[in-house]
């Protein structure tokens, strides 16, 4: 065996290869955002790996591990030349491939111009996110209040109920009361009364004597 062999390619199949790849550039489309070239150290791959890896998934219809850990190679570099990453695809992802790395190449570039590291569309998205939550936990504060609110109205139109309650009660025990109490003497004229008449009975029994 010659050494070649291990060493790799040999020059003229290095040379067939790069005709080849030429070919592919000429023959393929490519969405405007491959035509710059990509610094993914500038890149949180962290937060675009996860996205990868969903997208893909979305793309094929099922997951494919060595596929994305396939793609994950493909960007690990300082200038990643997005061309040559779909034409690297193509013979995986077939018509999805061109849809596929627009998309890609979009959040790389934006998350390469950005200090953070991170798409802006990302950031976008988890600001609405926290928007949202904010908002649910306002709407929710809000009916706890109206209900708290509706509670209170409704306890007070209890206490309103129960005291016109008492009120008539103690109206109709007084009402009750009246009737009886115009039949009874005052208790000072009924004494005097009993004065007079025994009074009157010894007078009489005076004149009698006499």
């Amino acid at each position: 065996m010659s050494g070649g062999f291990f060493r790799g390619t040999s020059a003229d199949q290095d040379t067939r290869f790069s005709n080849k790849q030429a070919k592919l550039m000429k023959s393929q489309k490519f969405p405007p955002e491959l035509d710059h070239l990509v610094d993914t150290r500038k890149v949180k791959m962290d937060v675009i790996k996860p996205w990868i890896a969903n997208r893909v998934t979305e793309l094929l219809g099922f997951e494919d591990e060595v596929l994305i850990n396939f793609i994950y190679g493909l960007l690990d570099g300082k200038e990643v030349n997005g061309k040559e990453v779909q034409i690297s695809l193509t013979g995986f992802m077939e018509k999805n491939t061109g849809k596929f790395m627009k998309e890609l190449w979009t959040l790389l570039l934006s998350a390469g111009k950005n200090e953070s590291g991170v798409p802006q569309q990302f950031l976008d998205a988890k600001e609405e996110e926290t928007r949202k939550k904010q908002a649910e936990v306002d709407r929710i504060a809000i009916e706890i209040q109206k209900k708290k609110e509706k509670e209170e109205e409704s306890r007070e139109l209890e206490r309103e109920r129960l005291k016109k309650m008492d009120d008539e009660v103690e109206r109709k025990a007084n009402n009750a009361m009246e009737p009886a109490s115009k039949h009874m003497l005052p208790k000072g004229s009924s004494g005097h009364a009993e004065d007079e008449k025994e009074t009157g009975t010894r007078n009489g029994a005076r004149g009698r004597k006499g």
